[in-house]
C-alpha cells in the first residue's frame, strides 16, 4: 500500500512539471495574435524583419486583393491587374482584425517556414516525401490518384508562399464564408462564382485530410517527419490526436518541444520514436521527463487540460 502511494505521489509530482512546461508554452502561443495584430498594423512594422510578419501581411493583403477582383467581377487569380490599391489596403487592415483569419495565415506561413528549416537541416523534402512517394505508385488507383493531387497541392503551396500569396479556394470552409459574407458586393457575379467554385474537399488541407484516412491503418507511417514530410505529418497527427492542424504545426516549431512529445504520445508514439521527431523539430530539444511512462490517454487528458491543442 505505502508502494502505491509513492508510485501516485511521482506520477502527480510528473505531471505537475509537464503542466508548467505547457502552461508557458500555451502562454507563448496566446500571445501571438495579438502581437501579430500589433506588429502588423503598427507604423514600426517596416524595421520588422522577421518572416513570419512579412508573410502573414502579404497573404491577408492577398485576400484582400482577391476579395475586391471578385466583386468588381475580374477572376480573383487575376488580383494583380486592376483594382483600387487604397482600397485593397483598407480591406487587408479591417481583415487584421479577424483572429481566426490571422492565426490560420500564421499556422501557413509557420509551417512554410518550418518546412523550408528541415530541408536545411535534414534535407527533407517540402513537397514530394518517401511516403507521399510510396502512395503514387500505390495499386490502389484511388489512393494514388488522391497522392497525386496532394503531391500538386502541396507544391503550388510552396510555390504560393514564396509569393506570399493565399488562394481563397484554400481556406478553411468556415474562414472562406465568413469572407465572403464581409465582402463589398457580396451579391455580385464574381462573389456568386466563387462561391460555386468553391470545394473544401479539392484544397490543399481538405486533399491530406483525404489522403490521411484513405491510408487507414497505414496512416501510422506518416508519424515520422522525415518519411512523412511535415504536411502529411501535421495532418496524420492532427487526426489521431483530434486536435487542430494549426496547432500541430506550431507545436513543430522551436520551443514547443513539450507539446509536440505529448501529441505525439496520445497518437501512441513510444519515447524513442518521440525523441526522434522532436530532434528533427528542434535539435536542442530533450525528451520530457517520464514522457514513455505516460499512458497516451493522460497525455490527451494534459493536452485539453491545458486548452485546445
Amino acid at each position: 500500500m505505502g508502494e502505491e502511494t509513492m508510485d501516485l505521489a511521482a506520477d502527480d509530482a510528473v505531471e505537475a512539471i509537464l503542466r508548467g512546461g505547457l502552461a508557458r508554452e500555451a502562454r507563448a502561443l496566446t500571445a501571438v495574435v495579438p502581437v501579430l495584430r500589433h506588429l502588423l498594423g503598427s507604423e514600426a512594422q517596416s524595421l520588422v524583419s522577421d518572416a513570419i510578419l512579412a508573410r502573414v501581411r502579404g497573404m491577408i493583403r492577398d485576400i484582400a486583393a482577391q476579395l475586391s477582383a471578385a466583386g468588381a467581377g475580374r477572376d480573383p487569380a487575376a488580383r494583380a491587374a486592376g483594382g483600387d490599391p487604397a482600397g485593397i489596403d483598407a480591406l487587408a487592415e479591417s481583415l487584421l482584425a479577424d483572429a481566426a483569419l490571422l492565426a490560420h495565415c500564421h499556422a501557413l506561413a509557420t509551417e512554410s517556414l518550418v518546412a523550408d528549416r528541415l530541408q536545411q537541416r535534414h534535407a527533407i523534402d517540402p513537397v514530394l516525401s518517401p511516403l507521399l512517394q510510396e502512395l503514387i505508385a500505390a495499386e490502389d488507383p484511388a489512393v494514388a490518384a488522391l497522392a497525386m493531387a496532394t503531391l500538386a497541392a502541396q507544391s503550388r503551396f510552396v510555390q504560393g508562399q514564396r509569393r506570399m500569396e493565399l488562394p481563397l479556394g484554400e481556406l478553411p470552409a468556415e474562414l472562406f464564408h465568413a469572407l465572403i459574407a464581409r465582402a463589398d458586393a457580396p451579391g455580385s457575379a464574381g462573389i456568386a462564382r466563387l462561391q460555386t467554385g468553391y470545394d473544401e474537399a479539392a484544397s490543399r488541407l481538405g486533399l491530406l485530410a483525404r489522403l490521411v484516412a484513405a491510408m487507414r491503418r497505414g496512416a501510422v507511417a506518416a508519424l515520422a517527419i522525415d518519411h512523412a514530410g511535415l504536411a502529411l505529418f501535421a495532418s496524420t497527427l492532427a487526426r489521431e490526436t483530434r486536435a487542430e492542424r494549426g496547432a500541430v504545426v506550431l507545436a513543430c516549431h522551436e520551443g514547443q518541444s513539450l507539446r509536440l512529445a505529448l501529441l505525439l504520445r496520445a497518437a501512441g508514439l513510444a519515447a524513442p520514436a518521440i525523441e526522434r521527431q522532436l530532434v528533427l523539430a528542434e535539435p536542442a530539444a530533450q525528451l520530457p521527463v517520464a514522457i514513455g511512462a505516460l499512458a497516451p490517454q493522460r497525455a490527451a487528458a494534459l493536452l485539453a487540460a491545458d486548452g485546445p491543442a
